[in-house]
Parts: structure tokens; sequence; C-alpha cells
């Protein structure tokens, strides 16, 4: 039996729907899931009542951008009070930094002969968070690349043409806030993070240092050789391990969502002991 616990809507920079989430994870048989959207917690009440109403476990979830080391950190929040009104104002800044940044990308884009319109960006991104990931599907539509991996290589990653840095917290004070909201904070995953998985260590115990609780350990890029990486370090520190696809739907299509026949499949025994952590027992009516 499998959950998702890494999951994107159009809420932030994945194509689908709560409600086409949920209809996917019910094809899929999923048990379990976690709604985490980037910096923003809009699509959790939805996805909480569909999830109920479809007898599927849920737990409330963001995905919190970070940075550390001059690299891209994400910290997911697990059982956070999403009712709580500092937890939107926390989030606010994080909001509008990314759309300041976007400004500035499409100002670059523009530098570079590249017209991107504000209503085609609105479009594809279905009124959510708007993402690099949505201005590269405009690329591909334009036809100015052919995939997304070479819209982030030759336009939008670090130290690219297009690229803009943005404002994020840092991890210590997203831990504070996650545990503030009563939640748990996860360290997302750091094999992409790290490849070659030289400074796992080092992070992870800084990050320990500031109050992480667990590691996303079931990744669809994490090898066998990360895992067992990954599961030493856990254990050294007393940490959770989690897992989620990170499916966005159409905008990362090289994540399917668990559960379905390419074999991705964390177990709800993690689930469990997630929720355990949480207080909460694993009923199909329950969700934190």
């Amino acid at each position: 039996m499998c959950v998702d616990l890494h999951i994107h809507s159009i809420y932030s920079d994945g194509s689908h729907t709560p409600e086409e989430l949920i209809t996917l994870a019910v094809r899929n048989r999923l048990q379990g899931l976690a709604l985490t959207d980037h910096d923003t917690v809009e699509g959790v009440e939805e996805i909480t009542r569909l999830g109920s109403e479809a007898g599927i476990i849920t737990v409330t979830g963001v995905e919190i951008s970070t940075n550390m080391y001059q690299r891209a950190v994400h910290i997911l929040g697990y059982g956070i009070d999403i009712t709580d009104p500092r937890l939107k104002s926390w989030l606010q800044p994080l909001q509008e930094g990314r759309k300041q940044r976007n400004t500035i990308i499409l100002q670059k884009l523009r530098d570079l002969g590249i017209v991107i319109h504000d209503e085609e960006v609105q479009r594809v991104s279905g009124g959510g968070l708007v993402g690099r990931p949505h201005i590269a599907r405009l690329l591909i539509e334009k036809k100015v690349v052919d995939s997304f991996d070479a819209a982030f290589k030759r336009y939008l990653g670090r130290n690219r043409p297009a690229w803009e840095d943005r404002f994020s917290y840092s991890p210590a004070a997203s831990i504070d806030m996650i545990h503030q909201m009563g939640g748990i904070a996860v360290l997302a995953h750091p094999g992409h993070l790290d490849p070659e998985m030289r400074l796992q260590s080092s992070l992870i115990r800084e990050l320990v240092q500031y109050g992480l609780d667990g590691v996303e350990f079931y990744y669809p890029t994490h090898t066998k050789k990360m895992r067992k990486k990954l599961k030493t370090i856990a254990a050294d520190h007393g940490l959770l391990l989690t897992g989620g696809s990170d499916f966005h739907g159409s905008t990362r299509p090289t994540h399917p969502l668990a559960g379905g026949r390419e074999g991705f499949c964390p177990p709800l025994t993690m689930f469990e002991t997630l929720l355990a952590h949480l207080h909460q027992s694993p009923q199909p009516s329950l969700s934190c």
C-alpha cells in the first residue's frame, strides 16, 4: 500500500487542481497523501476535504524555499495548522518574492528577444503562484526550447541568462515556523540537493541543530547508494524517514504520482510513523 507525501497543485507550480489530484490518487490506490505546494497552503483545505470524502488519509503540508551554502534547500512541513493567521502572514514575503522575481525574469527574457506577456503566464499558472516551470512551459510553447530541462539549462537555471534570485528565509527560521504551527520539519529531496552526497552529513547535522525532524528518504531519483547513506545519517540523528514523488503533473513529467505502474511506492507504514509523531491515528476520516 502506497502513499505520496510530496505533491504539487495549480496553487504553486503543478498542473492539476486538488480535485484532479484526488482522482489520480484514487486511480493509483494511494492510502495517504500530502499537498506540499511551494510557499503556500491555499489548496490544503480543499484537498483535505476531498481526500476525506474519497477515504484517503491526508496530512497538511507545505514546501518552504530556503537557502543554505548557496544552494536552494527546501523544507517540507507536515501537520501544520493552516488556520493560524501567523502562517499565512509569514508566507506572504515568500510569495511576494516570487512575484518580483518573475517580473525580472520576464524582463531578462525580453532583453534576449523572447517576449512573454503577463497574461500568458497567468494562463499557464491557472491563477496560482507563478514559478519558473510555468515560464519554462511558455518557452516550450513558443518553440524557444524543446523541453523543461533545456529551458532551465539555457535560460532559467542558476547563473543562466534569465536567472534571478529571490527572497527566502533561513532553514532555521523555516523549521522554527513549522514547529510553531505544530508541525514536523523534513528536508526535501536531499539526493537532488547534493547528488554526489558529499555535503549530506554536514548539512543534515547543521539542520538537526535547528530542529530538523526528518529527511525525505523515498524519492524518485534517489539511488540505492543515496538511500543507504540517508538511512545511516537519519539513524545517527534519530530522524524520521518520509517520501513522495514531487509530482507536478505536466510541468515535471519525469515524476509520476506514486502508486502507478512505474513502481514508486513510499509505504503506508512510513506514513503511520509520521502520523504517530503528530499524535494522529491513520483512520480514513482523520486529517491533520
